[in-house]
């Protein structure tokens, strides 16, 4: 999905004689660059594990793991919204496991394990928003937007931004919402016009909620949770759920098929889905999801799914690679090829 630092990069070194010297991880991570290093980290320090650590938003990753098909040298990717991790395992890109742990994560953390037959499962949830800046709203005399109709308002002209979905996860589910929310025809007349108000499509998910913050547009199409990380930092971002509903992304985890660290693989993959690591996201990057495992404690500031309307996302339908790369390739011809 989403990193603030676009291919960033980290080694971190086990701690020694924890672990034999061939044992290593090569992690892709799709989260917030902060909760990356937390997690890379963490799982050093307690498993002698050395990981190398890759940060890049998801349409990124499954990009660079489809291109590593023949040769992987990822082992796990960790994060991202959901849909491109059922590419990823509809393709066969992803390596079967399930884990002896399903029983202790939310339903719909099970069905995405479900759904791509065991080649990925969920480690969190966040809801899609309309992310804004009270401030420089005030400042410009507009009235914070609370629908998805408000978008297309002439009085926003210039003031909105989504990121595009070629490389965003988090665009990419906006428009899948979309889609299911309104029809595909009167999603894309949606799309087509809000293009008129927007200043950037930029590549990165939280791009916009970043801009948002900093006063550089006045409204985001955003995860909600993105927003509170903004707005715990002292900065100007509040986000609301669209008036008509909204969808929801299961951020997921995945081991890389033919992954050359297996084992190192397979220990990552049941580490994360315990409560000691998802408490990271939000204790250390601050980023304020619904975890997977029921047993973790939810953040105080984490959006509850069970207070928003949220649509029935047909996670199976949109996350195959099909009508994924069929939706991506119509925004990009009839919506982003447009003048601005």
């Amino acid at each position: 999905m989403r990193g603030s630092i676009a291919g960033a990069a980290l080694l971190v070194m086990g701690a020694p004689g924890a672990a034999s010297a061939q044992e290593t991880l090569n992690l892709y991570c799709s989260v917030q660059v902060e909760w990356c290093q937390a997690v890379a980290n963490t799982f050093s320090r307690t498993t002698g594990v050395r990981v190398n650590m890759t940060q890049k938003g998801s349409g990124e990753t499954l990009a660079q793991i489809r291109a590593e098909a023949q040769n992987p040298r990822g082992d796990v990717w960790f994060g991202g919204t959901g849909d491109p991790h059922l590419v990823m395992a509809e393709e066969g890109l992803s390596e079967e496991y399930k884990s002896p742990k399903l029983e202790q994560l939310n339903a719909w953390a099970v069905k995405q394990a479900q759904d791509s037959k065991y080649r990925t499962v969920g480690v969190y949830a966040g809801i899609l928003g309309i992310g804004f800046n009270p401030e420089l709203l005030k400042k410009k005399n507009l009235p914070a937007p609370s629908c998805w109709a408000d978008l297309t308002k002439p009085e926003y002209k210039g003031e909105v931004q989504m990121a595009n979905p070629a490389s965003s996860g988090t665009a990419y589910v906006a428009i899948a919402t979309l889609v299911q929310l309104m029809g595909e025809e009167q999603a894309f007349d949606f799309l087509k016009k809000m293009h008129a108000n927007v200043n950037a499509y930029p590549r990165s998910g939280t791009g916009p909620i970043k801009a948002v913050a900093r006063g550089e547009t006045s409204v985001s199409v955003s995860f909600i949770h993105d927003a509170v990380t903004e707005d715990l930092a002292g900065l100007p971002a509040k986000a609301v759920p669209p008036c008509e509903g909204t969808g929801m992304e299961v951020g997921s985890m995945s081991i890389v098929k033919g992954a050359r660290n297996m084992e190192s693989a397979k220990k990552f993959y049941e580490w994360a889905l315990t409560p000691d690591a998802q408490r990271l996201g939000a204790e250390v990057g601050k980023q304020f999801h619904t975890p997977s495992n029921k047993s973790t404690p939810l953040p105080e500031r984490a959006p509850r799914l069970d207070q928003v309307k949220i649509i029935n996302y047909d996670f199976a339908k949109y996350g195959s690679s099909a009508e994924r790369g069929r939706l991506i390739a119509r925004w990009e011809k009839e919506v982003g090829s447009l003048p601005r």
